[in-house]
């Protein structure tokens, strides 16, 4: 039986971060974009950095991100990943993998058979690619919606990758993602509005089931 792996992502506070810890997240997510409901200070992200202390994978999630921003971030979260959530192109990823050496992920906004193939220019940069849904038109955020794209258009995309070097976003919740990782073969999922009761604001019931579904798939 395949491992899924699974991303908590938007965490903001230390007991969000403990229910997610608690339940077995593989990964957690750290933002650091102003816009998000989910966005972390310096100070915030290096306590709940700390709180981790190796049960889980620490991603810091940035978007077009400056090279003083990721050192700032770097230094007071010592992220185990990089998700990159904006319009890096693939010479950027591969610059700040080379200056950081840290393994990247490439979030790939989806809507279309073309944006999943879009991808395909980060195979030389990105070390994980994240399909998530294009954001509703007039959004100031690139992600965290909550809306789904059609799992049918990645077909195939898989075994161009390895089934372990992508992970699947976009509207995912308890109530649907065995039925995404069945649809799709993803290795890895990833949520943050789909186990909130109000942006930003974490649920530990709907942590634990979430999770719970995605292992049982």
């Amino acid at each position: 039986m395949f491992d899924i792996k699974v991303k908590i992502c938007g965490l903001r506070d230390a007991a969000s971060l403990e229910m997610a810890l608690d339940a077995g997240a593989d990964y957690v997510g750290l933002v650091f974009f102003p816009p998000s409901p989910r966005h972390l200070s310096l100070a915030a992200g290096r306590s709940l950095a700390e709180q981790v202390s190796g049960r889980a994978q620490k991603v810091a999630l940035l978007v077009d991100p400056s090279d003083s921003q990721i050192e700032d971030v770097m230094a007071a979260v010592d992220p185990q990943l990089v998700q990159l959530h904006g319009s890096e192109s693939p010479a950027r990823v591969a610059a700040l993998k080379q200056r950081w050496g840290l393994p990247i992920i490439k979030a790939i906004k989806v809507a279309s058979r073309a944006d999943v193939t879009a991808a395909d220019a980060f195979g030389g940069s990105a070390d994980m690619i994240l399909f998530d849904a294009k954001p509703p038109k007039g959004a100031d955020r690139p992600g965290g919606h909550g809306t789904t794209f059609d799992w049918a258009i990645l077909a195939g995309f898989g075994p161009r990758f390895g089934r372990s070097a992508w992970m699947l976003s976009g509207g995912l919740h308890p109530g649907n993602v065995g039925e995404a990782i069945r649809a799709t073969g993803a290795a890895a999922v990833d949520v943050s509005s789909g186990v909130e009761t109000a942006p930003g604001i974490k649920d530990g019931t709907l942590v634990r089931a979430f999770i719970a579904a995605a292992r049982a798939a």
